[in-house]
Formats: C-alpha cells, sequence, structure tokens
C-alpha cells in the first residue's frame, strides 16, 4: 500500500490552491506545503491542450529542485480550462469572469491537470483530462454566481464545487477531483509507482 511505501519520504506539495491541498489530505498522504516561489505561467502558443499544464508543472517543479533533500518528493500541478482550441486561464477581472462563463454555457468543454512528480534523482509528468457539459446559464444566474464566489482564481472562472457547478453542469466524463484541481486517483497510482 502506498500509505507504508512513502513513510520514509517527505512529501511537499507545492501549491497555493487550498482546494489541491483539501484533496491532497484525503489520500491521507502526510505532507507539507513548500515556501511559495512565484513562478512566472508564460508558454509558447505552439504547446497545445494538455501539454500546457504538464509544460507549467514542470516549470514550477525546476523553481523548487534546487530545495529537494535526498528523501523529498515534490508535488506540483497546473489546471487549465480548454474551449475551442484555446486555454481559458484565469480571469483578470469580472467582466472577464463573466464572459468565460458565457463561453462555457450550453456546451462541452474540457479540464486539463498537468503534475509533476520530482526527487533530486528523477522527474516525472503526467496529465489528467475530463469532459465538461454545462446547462444554458442564464446571465442573471451568471452574474449572481461571479459576484457572490469570486471566482478569479480558477481556471475558466468557476469552481466545479461551488454553486455554478450544482446547478450547472449536466454530464462529466472523467476524473471530477481533476476538474477541482488535482486528478487524485491518478495521483495515488503515479506516486506509487514514482517510489518503487
Amino acid at each position: 500500500m502506498i500509505i507504508d511505501k512513502i513513510k520514509n519520504y517527505n512529501i511537499i506539495l507545492a501549491s497555493k490552491s487550498p482546494r489541491r491541498q483539501e484533496l491532497l489530505s484525503k489520500l491521507d498522504i502526510n505532507f507539507k506545503l513548500a515556501d511559495v516561489i512565484d513562478v512566472d505561467e508564460y508558454y509558447d502558443n505552439d504547446i497545445y491542450a494538455g501539454d500546457i499544464p504538464v509544460y507549467l508543472s514542470q516549470k514550477k517543479s525546476k523553481a523548487y529542485i534546487h530545495t529537494l533533500k535526498s528523501n523529498d518528493i515534490l508535488i506540483t500541478a497546473d489546471t487549465i480550462v480548454w474551449l475551442n482550441n484555446t486555454a481559458l486561464n484565469k480571469p483578470i477581472d469580472r467582466a472577464e469572469a463573466i464572459e468565460m462563463i458565457k463561453s462555457l454555457s450550453n456546451s462541452s468543454h474540457k479540464v486539463f491537470t498537468g503534475v509533476t512528480l520530482s526527487s533530486p534523482e528523477k522527474s516525472h509528468s503526467f496529465v489528467s483530462e475530463t469532459k465538461v457539459t454545462f446547462k444554458n446559464l442564464t446571465t442573471d444566474e451568471i452574474i449572481y454566481y461571479v459576484d457572490k464566489y469570486n471566482p478569479f482564481d480558477k481556471a475558466g472562472a468557476y469552481g466545479i464545487q461551488e454553486w455554478i457547478g450544482y446547478i450547472g453542469i449536466t454530464k462529466i466524463e472523467g476524473s471530477y477531483f481533476n476538474v477541482m484541481g488535482l486528478p487524485v486517483q491518478q495521483l495515488y497510482t503515479e506516486l506509487s509507482k514514482f517510489v518503487e
């Protein structure tokens, strides 16, 4: 069992996201949070779909790699919403948040989370993909959500675990937790392989 396998390792999560912290804690894995290092999240336009969050998770990992000790395992992650061959990142303001959710209304999109596991000796990355379908949201519903929940720290301007997910999402194909920001089932499997 993985909990026995990793008891001699220090698991470190490099993420400011309270959702990722909560999700990792649900695996009953003891971990600590890395000191925050701000990483530039720029990527070239020729990087596509699921390769974007993998690239960004690797970029975050490289920022921390010099801090790792021999028995440390670092987890870094990044999530994007992918609609019409375009990445929807975090909205910069209320107006952009409203427009993002309008673009997701009455359609399906994909959510990709890239995760990188790193130790001083090796690194491994993987990506999880989930397809999410929204009903036709009214303008009043969108404005209510944005004004009450301020989803400015979320890719695509929404949190599946919040009000908009309860009233608006009609179908999910793939991992629900991936849409929250960390594909914990896949992470559990990949972490187990990483320490073999």
